[in-house]
């Protein structure tokens, strides 16, 4: 058979057991996987007596010894693991959840709004949701001349872990009552918008908007950024059971929740990020507002590129890789 023919033969099984390999096609049987494995391996085996030299070969051999690993190989995980992956593993997971992200990002600033707007016509509403204690607490605060006193009155480390854990626990409760066909996930997104727009005016009508801001957004754009990316890991999980397409309804959640757990886990590093920054970082009320903008900058971006514009890197490397590969066979 000439080798021009041999590959348009069996290209298309070829660049399917690659995608099994790469993880962008998971839905075969580990009959089947070993099947295609076993085919491509009589493939090797036919270009290297019909064609040694070429790039065929070449190309098989590497997918063959790719599979070996990947079906046979036994060998601990290797040491890399965990930075692949936050660097590759997940960015290719988190494109394909761009659309949750921009919901769960749209309720939060709705209720955002909806929080600073009763807040600007209720008097009693800001008491209503952040409670008389804090509120009090507060107003005794900015009477002392020190608005943002609460975040200087714990220890340092106390404060970090905390925070962090608490931060954590919303983060979770924000996936798991996406279960609630997703409607939980959108209602823990409804009662944080609230609490922060609430929150935002009440400082606004003391004269203090700028103060607040440059204080609190130091830990919370990464903090109130997580857990509006914890929301869309509920909406992930509770899509996968409204909408389960060509899978069963239980394949379909558990895939759901497959993905939704990792993109829970893709925001623990920032998580401990955000504590490290209220409990050592935001105390320091009398630093100058240009690095108060820095660090809020900062964070800003580092979100913004790992859950949006590095994904859309990922995705993009990736397709060029295969599309050079399909080219060339």
């Amino acid at each position: 058979m000439r080798e021009a023919a041999f590959v348009k033969q069996n290209k298309d099984k070829w660049i399917r057991f690659e995608n099994v390999l790469t993880g962008n096609q998971i839905d075969l049987s580990p009959d089947e996987l070993s099947a295609l494995y076993l085919e491509v391996t009589d493939h090797l085996s036919f270009a290297k007596t019909f064609y040694p030299q070429s790039k065929t070969t070449q190309y098989l051999n590497h997918l063959a010894s790719q599979s070996h690993q990947k079906i046979y190989k036994t060998k601990r995980e290797s040491s890399t693991r965990f930075i692949t992956f936050f660097t590759e593993e997940f960015p290719l997971l988190m494109f394909n959840y761009q659309r949750q992200l921009l919901i769960s990002f749209l309720v939060f600033a709705l209720f955002c709004i909806v929080g600073a707007y009763s807040a600007a016509t209720d008097g009693a509403y800001v008491r209503t949701i952040l409670g008389d204690a804090y509120v009090n607490m507060t107003l005794e605060n900015i009477a002392d001349n020190d608005p943002m006193r609460v975040y200087k009155e714990m220890n340092e480390v106390e404060m970090f872990m905390g925070i962090t854990v608490n931060n954590i626990k919303v983060a979770l409760m924000a996936f798991i009552f996406g279960i609630l066909l997703s409607l939980g996930s959108l209602y823990i997104m409804m009662q944080n918008g609230i609490m922060l727009g609430s929150f935002q005016y009440f400082f606004y009508d003391k004269g203090l908007l700028w103060e607040s801001m440059r204080t609190i957004w130091i830990h919370g754009t990464i903090e109130i950024s997580v857990i509006i990316i914890a929301g869309a890991a509920g909406l992930v999980l509770g899509n996968g059971i409204l909408f389960p397409g060509t899978y069963s309804r239980l394949e379909s959640f558990k895939r759901g929740m497959k993905d939704g757990l990792k993109i829970v886990v893709s925001t623990i590093p920032f998580f401990i990020i955000a504590g490290f920054l209220e409990g050592f970082v935001t105390r320091h009320t009398e630093m100058p507002d240009w690095l108060a903008i820095l660090i809020i900058s900062i964070s800003l971006l580092l979100i913004l590129f790992y859950y949006v514009v590095y994904p859309r890197i990922r995705y993009k490397k990736q397709l060029h890789a295969l599309d050079e590969r399909t080219d060339y066979l």
